[in-house]
């Protein structure tokens, strides 16, 4: 299924919530509508007659308007919406408090739009008490008596002064009808204790535009789309990522110049697409996009399952993934329940997790997303960038079996899962099993450190550069790119340039996890958290022995001191010339040798010759440059030393 048509069956499938705005603000669209920021709300009675005015609050300025295909897409030119409306469209008195300005043919079209519907058969009863009170042309003087508007020297409408970001002469009007009645669910208590119908929330309103929209159809065309003779449309709606979002995704103005780069000799055979299907898809993104999309910049991405159910989200930590599934609900039906155990079993002899507390609850996140599926669940991932502030262009769209996601996800955690330290509010500083999402990858990556956190401030084009790249690795098994493993090694194997301790480990995981799954793909060779003993590799047994000697100092010096052990200062340079660099590392270990304990002195004693009977002695005598394996021999002999701290004092 395309694109636009995944969107469209998704529109239909959740029809029933069109055009109801929740308290997130966040609403799917009806057809022949849109949103738009209004600054004054007007309220009058059932017969048109002015009853008060007031300025909107800025956190509920969003509001649904019916429009026209020609002003949904308006910009310098005058096209009136059918009913709210900017001051100069349906004022008529605007140039009498406006100096220098003649709105007085916006006002015209307004009007005569207004009195069509208001004299079709699918009028609505709000559509006449507005269309009675604009007829009056009292509006500006009515604003301006309830105080709304401040003034200047001359005693007209200050252009200077604003109402939200908005200069008040330019401000959007919505009404609210008071009717005095026993209203129905969409009525709402108002400051004044008086019962008031807010135009913008009316879905009858909304519906009887629709229907006449639909009567006013002349011309029809093929939609390339459905195959069906309908109202074709030429204008496709823009704020798909946020309301400000000027950029179009599909646009047709090339009558000129290059007329279609010579392969059609007009639009029509370009692409045909029927207006309601148009508008369905472009809804239903927008709705996704602010109810669960995330941005990097320009950058917008969504994933969405095709019944809207939780579905893991490719771009999160497996912490975060952990968390998310433990709130999904446990009901599902049995048919969904026999499909999940048969693919469950065949995945639990496949797992090869090491962290047993951490792969089993990571097991049983996948579980539960597994469980909230059925077996002809999709899902879909759309991303989308502009370039200018006029074209917005679609980077990535994918379609998954869902089953197939989940397993593409589940590889991914598995073959980069490592010790991930981690810190928040709630939880303070804590170790979990698995990988970093994509946000903190890109800041463990290229960040700087502030304050004790990695910040990307200046540099957010990164983030894109993270989720570009990332993407094919997470979801089509690809290795991570060669350049990023690379710079996460160079990365940890720096740790004097971090004031904060925890940020290098951090940076030290993430290298570990890369190098890990990229020796996984390269070579087939698959390394745990737990220490080998028996591993032979140059790069492991070289990052063992710097593993012990941080040790060794580390439990002689003062801690207080703040200074680091000689390992790290000297660990970028013997990741480069690890035998030459090892010879002054064991020098300068002897006098910490003297301050252990006889005990403890012979037990480090002995795994450093343990390990240096390990390896080939050309290979000790080797003095080239480690690669990134060193890493992981380092980390797993570090924690199992700390490990074996812990059980002794324990």
């Amino acid at each position: 299924m395309n694109w636009i048509a995944e969107l469209c069956d998704l529109y239909d499938k959740n029809q029933h919530l069109a055009g109801r705005m929740g308290e997130d603000h966040i609403v799917l669209l009806p057809p022949y509508h849109t949103t738009v920021a209004a600054q004054i709300t007007v309220t009058i009675d059932g017969d048109g007659n002015f009853l008060r005015a007031e300025t909107v609050p800025d956190e509920d300025k969003l509001t649904i308007i019916p429009v026209t295909e020609k002003s949904a897409s308006r910009t310098a030119g005058i096209e009136p919406h059918p009913l709210c409306d900017n001051l100069k469209y349906l004022a008529a008195d605007y140039n009498q408090f406006v100096k220098g300005k003649d709105c007085s043919k916006n006002h015209l079209l307004y009007m005569e739009q207004l009195k069509e519907w208001a004299d079709s058969s699918y009028c609505h009863s709000k559509v006449k008490a507005v269309y009675q009170y604009l007829e009056k042309g009292t509006l500006m003087k009515d604003l301006n008596n309830q105080g709304i508007f401040i003034q200047d020297e001359s005693g007209k409408i200050s252009e200077k002064a604003k109402i939200q970001i908005v200069a008040q002469t330019d401000a959007f009007i919505r009404f609210q009808i008071d009717t005095g009645e026993v209203l129905p669910e969409d009525a709402l208590m108002d400051d004044s204790g008086s019962l008031s119908v807010k135009c913008w929330k009316d879905c009858s309103l909304q519906q009887n535009y629709i229907e006449y929209c639909r009567s006013q159809q002349k011309e029809t065309g093929l939609s390339y789309l459905t195959g069906d003779l309908t109202q074709i449309s030429w204008l496709q709606p823009k704020k798909i990522r946020n309301e400000g979002d000027g950029a179009k995704l599909i646009s047709a103005n090339d009558e000129s110049n290059y007329t279609y780069r010579g392969r059609f000799a007009n639009k029509e055979e370009a692409f045909s697409i029927g207006y309601e299907d148009s508008q369905k898809a472009h809804n239903a993104l927008k709705w996704l996009l602010r109810k669960q999309g995330t941005n990097y910049g320009s950058l917008y991405l969504v994933t969405w399952e095709s019944d809207l159910k939780t579905v893991a989200d490719w771009q999160s930590s497996s912490d975060e993934l952990c968390i998310q599934a433990e709130a999904l609900p446990d009901e599902v039906s049995e048919e969904e329940e026999e499909f999940s155990d048969e693919v469950w079993d065949e995945e639990e002899e496949q797992y090869k997790g090491t962290g047993e507390a951490g792969a089993m609850r990571f097991r049983q996140a996948i579980k539960g997303y597994r469980k909230n599926l059925t077996q002809t669940s999709n899902t879909m991932i759309m991303a989308f960038d502009a370039a200018t502030t006029g074209r917005l262009a679609m980077v990535e769209c994918r379609s998954y079996d869902s089953s197939r996601y989940l397993d593409s996800l589940q590889s991914w955690y598995e073959r980069c899962e490592w010790r991930q330290p981690k810190s928040s509010k709630e939880r303070g500083r804590y170790i979990y099993y698995g990988m970093v999402g994509i946000k903190d990858a890109a800041e463990l990556l290229y960040g700087t450190e502030q304050n004790g956190y990695f910040s990307l401030s200046g540099k957010e084009e990164r983030y894109k550069d993270v989720v570009k790249r990332w993407m094919p690795c997470i979801l089509d098994k690809k290795e991570v790119p060669a350049d990023m493993v690379r710079l996460a090694v160079q990365r940890a194997s720096s740790p004097v340039s971090f004031e904060s301790r925890f940020l290098w480990e951090r940076i030290l995981a993430l290298a570990c996890s890369l190098v890990k799954q990229q020796i996984e793909k390269r070579y087939g060779e698959v390394y745990t958290m737990a220490l080998d003993k028996k591993c032979r590799k140059r790069e492991y047994l070289f990052g063992r022995l710097l593993a012990v000697a941080d040790r060794i100092e580390y439990r002689t010096f003062d801690k207080e001191d703040g200074r680091e052990t000689n390992a790290k200062r000297y660990m970028s340079a013997f990741s480069q010339h690890p035998y030459r660099t090892w010879k002054v590392l064991e020098e300068k270990l002897e006098p910490y040798f003297m301050r252990l304990k006889a005990p403890e002195r012979l037990v480090y004693q002995r795994l450093l010759d343990d390990i240096c009977n390990l390896f080939e002695i050309e290979d000790f005598e080797n003095d080239t440059a480690l690669n990134g394996l060193y890493l992981l021999g380092f980390h797993n002999q570090s924690y199992a030393l700390k490990e074996k701290k812990k059980e002794e004092e324990e």
